[in-house]
């Protein structure tokens, strides 16, 4: 079974747009939950332009299923993620003003303070996924940090699998053997849709979650919310 983390970063957004709290960043993450999904991903910049850290003590004691952070592990990130302790830590390399995640971590040149880090969350019994593209070298350095998963980076998949589906996956199949032969879990995201979501799970082996949310929320603008979680997770059966 592949787990659906949704990432409710885009409600904050909304939330955020009027400085009052609506909609209810909290009460969606507990909606999301009760409509199917397998855990709640939320990833506190330091602009807090939308989750905010606030929320993120204040959605640990609801959310019930799996509780993912994402981040740069700054000093400040790591002291919110170990006083909070989720279930999961997804390790990006974004710098402070980045937009959006545009690149795994190369993880070579990074390997000491990713060990490191890596070493403090598991001591903190929490797991540990590093945010990768499809290099199997850097995967293969990415399991001698200790982390227990990494997280395939499917923007590019995302934008070839209109024009040639068989090559925009071709990758993540390979990856995706090579992390689960040097004993990593396999995670994925970043512009995972309705449209490509099906065919990428069919084609992909040994994947335990997927985590989207852009394209999820959306959806839920014309589907609704619960609507929108279920077809989601019809692409993952």
């Amino acid at each position: 079974m592949t787990n659906l983390s949704v990432n409710i970063n885009k409600v904050a957004t909304l939330r955020n747009a009027r400085g009052e709290n609506q909609p209810n960043v909290q009460q969606v993450a507990v909606d999301c939950e009760a409509f199917g999904a397998n855990g709640i991903t939320v990833h506190p910049r330091p602009d807090e332009r939308h989750i905010k850290y606030d929320d993120v003590f204040k959605l640990r004691p609801l959310v019930k299923t799996e509780f993912n952070i994402e981040g740069y592990p700054s000093p400040e990130f790591m002291d919110l993620v170990l006083k909070v302790k989720p279930e999961q830590v997804t390790l990006v390399p974004d710098a402070p003003d980045a937009l959006t995640s545009s690149a795994g971590w190369q993880v070579e040149p990074n390997m000491e303070f990713l060990t490191s880090i890596v070493d403090t969350l598991r001591d903190a019994g929490i797991r540990t996924s590093i945010f990768v593209d499809t290099d199997i070298d850097n995967i293969k350095l990415a399991a001698k940090t200790g982390a227990d998963r990494v997280e395939l980076f499917t923007k590019p998949y995302a934008d070839l699998y209109p024009s040639n589906p068989e090559e925009a996956v071709a990758p993540y199949i390979v990856a995706s053997q090579a992390a689960h032969k040097a004993g990593l879990g396999v995670n994925a995201g970043h512009d995972l849709s309705l449209e490509n979501l099906e065919y990428f799970h069919k084609q992909v082996p040994y994947l335990n979650e997927v985590s989207i949310g852009h394209s999820l929320i959306s959806d839920a603008i014309y589907l609704g919310l619960q609507e929108t979680i279920n077809r989601y997770k019809q692409c993952l059966k």
